[in-house]
């Protein structure tokens, strides 16, 4: 018998009680007892039993009545009903109000047991039908933009227009803070585009060393540098036909921003220690969390390559700026943990999704799923709550008063006294991060690293 399952014995009878709890406690199961109906009412109302065993007949509230207000409540229990007038009549009664078996009193401890064996062998196949169902509308739903969690207006204005560039051999740039879900939309665009049969390749320009980065773009012929013992193709030719996606692109050194450049234009590239060209026919997809625009200005990325990525820009909002994602997407994280942590947390309480709904989420939608796995872990029942949230997210600190900032009448040291408060604050938002801060405070990235620097502000 299964370990660990736990079991409701509703029955008036206590010496039935303790006999049903002393026999079923040795296989395996946490057992819990109520006297009657409305008692077993209370004790499902906080809490979900595997397996009910519950008498017919008993006092202020009978075993029939108990069915049919448990309603819902009981859909993933497995529910015996037990009594010693026992009928045809009063079994089919039993199984209509939602019973699994009906036994007859008195009863053999074998026929019990036997009973509950056949009912997990039951709640077994339940549980494999309905993983099957789940992956079915996954499969069903496909691998385009249908599969990607959103309700607010935004997103699918977003999805409409990436779904209009899909079919065509365009690149495509797209931009939006860490976390959002830039690799998620640039898979709809190849699962709804007619190189989805063909490589999708997925690579972060800023994970790959730069006295690597050519050997890994390009490929090499043998003898081609100490340690090319045989010829290697690179990713644009693994993604030959295909498609290949270039996270964080702004992470690209110049030199190698040349050799994209003369990719994107020509359609072919040269294996590192080779004299010949190849022809290759790739879509580019490109992301960054960067301002491409503000990083030409600055030289370290060149206009060239930009205004050729740039045809269609496609940006992702912040998590903050559409809160109305943040429930639809809450579900979807519980039901996705749940089935790789073998999991069955319901619910998020409304104090916990208040608390959502008011962060700001600097880590985005990868922040959120990270959250709700966290809860999961920690959840000591069903639900998770203030207590399974971080501490950053459940302690709030009142907003400094204005006469903090004041060290006299000056106004300019009152406002460089206000500055270095702000920026301080959005750097903790950020865990650090002075690109996404520089977003949240409106500011250009070489003036906020001025500004650290004249402040001499030092998060740790």
């Amino acid at each position: 018998m299964a370990k660990n399952r736990t079991l409701l014995i509703v029955d008036d009878e206590e010496n039935m009680r303790h006999m049903l709890q002393a026999m079923v406690s040795r296989h395996g199961y946490t057992v819990e007892t109520a006297v009657d109906g409305q008692d077993a009412l209370n004790r499902i109302a906080g809490k979900q039993f595997d397996f009910i065993l519950c008498d017919i007949r008993m006092p202020h509230m009978d075993g029939i009545e108990f069915l049919q207000k448990a309603g819902l409540a009981i859909q993933r229990s497995t529910v015996i009903m037990m009594s010693a007038y026992g009928t045809i009549d009063m079994a089919l009664e039993a199984i209509k109000a939602g019973a699994y078996d009906f036994i007859s009193k008195p009863f053999k401890s074998d026929e019990v047991l036997l009973t509950l064996k056949k009912a997990e062998e039951r709640e077994s196949l339940r549980q494999e039908n309905r993983l099957l169902k789940e992956q079915l509308e996954e499969i069903n739903a496909g691998d385009g933009f249908d599969r990607m969690v959103a309700s607010s207006k935004s997103m699918h204005s977003l999805f409409t227009l990436a779904r209009k560039v899909a079919p065509y051999n365009t690149t495509v740039l797209i931009v939006g803070e860490s976390g959002t879900g830039k690799e998620l939309v640039a898979r709809g665009i190849y699962a709804s585009s007619p190189r989805n049969g063909q490589p999708f390749i997925a690579v972060n320009c800023g994970s790959i060393p730069e006295n690597l980065l050519e050997s890994e773009f390009f490929g090499y012929v043998k003898g081609a540098f100490t340690g090319a013992e045989k010829t290697r193709k690179g990713l644009l030719v693994e993604a030959d036909k295909g498609t290949l996606f270039l996270d964080e692109i702004g992470e690209l050194p110049l030199e190698m921003q040349v050799k994209l450049l003369r990719v994107l234009q020509e359609g072919e590239i040269k294996p590192v220690g080779s004299n010949k060209t190849e022809q290759i026919d790739v879509r580019i997809l490109a992301a960054t969390a960067r301002n491409l625009e503000d990083e030409v200005h600055q030289g370290t990325f060149r206009e060239d390559l930009f205004y050729r990525l740039n045809i269609l820009t496609l940006h992702i909002p912040p998590l903050r700026e559409r809160p109305e994602d943040i429930p639809l997407l809450c579900h979807h994280f519980l039901k996705k943990l749940n089935r790789a942590l073998g999991t069955t947390i319901r619910s998020i309480t409304a104090e916990a999704m208040a608390r959502f709904l008011t962060h700001t989420w600097p880590g985005n939608v990868r922040e959120l799923e990270n959250i709700i796995q966290r809860g999961i872990v920690l959840a000591d029942d069903q639900t998770i709550g203030l207590d399974q949230l971080p501490p950053h997210l459940v302690q709030t600190t009142p907003p400094p008063c204005f006469e903090q900032f004041m060290t006299g009448f000056s106004l300019k040291k009152a406002q460089k006294a206000m500055e270095e408060q702000i920026i301080t604050k959005a750097l903790k938002e950020t865990g650090g991060n002075r690109l996404q801060a520089s977003k949240l405070l409106e500011l250009s990235y070489p003036s906020l690293l001025s500004k650290i620097k004249g402040y001499q502000i030092v998060i740790e």
